[in-house]
């Protein structure tokens, strides 16, 4: 005679600790994640319980840590910047309504929701972010420089020049083609009280001639490639420069490119 015996099912994992990797797993991914692929990244091969899943997906919208988009018929699910939120050790983006509350060391920046790219709802700007935060740390040189300033190539919201100034460089001047990207960056720069420090610029990289303590540039592979010896020209002898937009498998070309221009 066979006995059937009943095995203890392993318990689900709470709602709570299902939200905390849903939303680790949307944070630390380079790209944006279908519901689909965050199930697979999260649970592989094994049995998914759907309706918990659908639950703290749910949980994490509703109170604005995450948000759906969508692109050519596809549903991503991102970060959401609609409240204060950290994107670097010191940094906190926030819009301009929004109450918070800065524990010590915090900088704040308040940036307008705008057609422009950068409001801080990218991976490759949240990346630029942390990028001046560690060279503004590890440099100190840099900000030991009264005259220290600092360039924004592609300004789009702001944020980047706005997050260097009050990091502690002097002033900064942000360039961009587009004249929306430009008056919106205007509006974050009043917004934030930083009008006498940071100028926007309609000209292009090649036409600046002065040299600059820090150089900024979130865009893509191609174009950096292609301004890499003028960066080279305008940065400073002990100056730096933060580039993001970049694909891991760029990396080593554009690293490449400019160590041989001097970096």
């Amino acid at each position: 005679m066979t006995v059937p015996v009943k095995t203890a099912k392993k318990p689900d994992k709470d709602n709570g600790t299902l939200r905390r990797e849903v939303l680790a797993m949307v944070e630390a991914s380079s790209c944006r994640l279908t519901p689909g692929e965050l199930r697979k990244r999260l649970f592989g091969k094994n049995v998914v319980d759907e309706k918990a899943l659908k639950t703290a997906i749910s949980d994490l919208i509703s109170s604005q840590e995450l948000k759906y988009t969508y692109q050519l018929g596809c549903s991503f699910l991102e970060k959401s910047y609609e409240k204060p939120t950290r994107v670097s050790r010191r940094v906190v983006l926030k819009p301009p309504d929004m109450v918070y509350e800065p524990v010590s060391g915090d900088i704040v920046i308040d940036i307008l929701k705008g057609a422009s790219f950068g409001f801080g709802d990218h991976p490759t700007t949240r990346l630029a972010i942390q990028g001046i935060e560690t060279v503004l740390s590890e440099n100190h040189g840099i900000l030991e420089d009264d005259n220290s300033r600092a360039l924004d190539i592609g300004t789009g919201s702001g944020v980047l020049a706005i997050a260097a100034v009050l990091m502690g460089i002097r002033r900064a001047a942000g360039i961009d083609i587009d004249s929306c990207s430009r008056a919106e960056a205007q509006k974050n720069i009043q917004i934030n009280g930083l009008e006498h420090r940071i100028n926007i610029l309609d000209t292009s990289v090649e036409d600046i001639k002065e040299t600059y303590s820090l150089i900024t540039a979130n865009l893509r592979y191609p174009t950096l490639m292609q301004l890499c010896l003028h960066i080279a020209k305008i940065t400073q002898k002990k100056g730096a420069v933060v580039v993001s937009g970049i694909k891991s498998d760029e990396v080593e070309d554009l690293l490449e490119r400019f160590t041989r221009n001097g970096f």
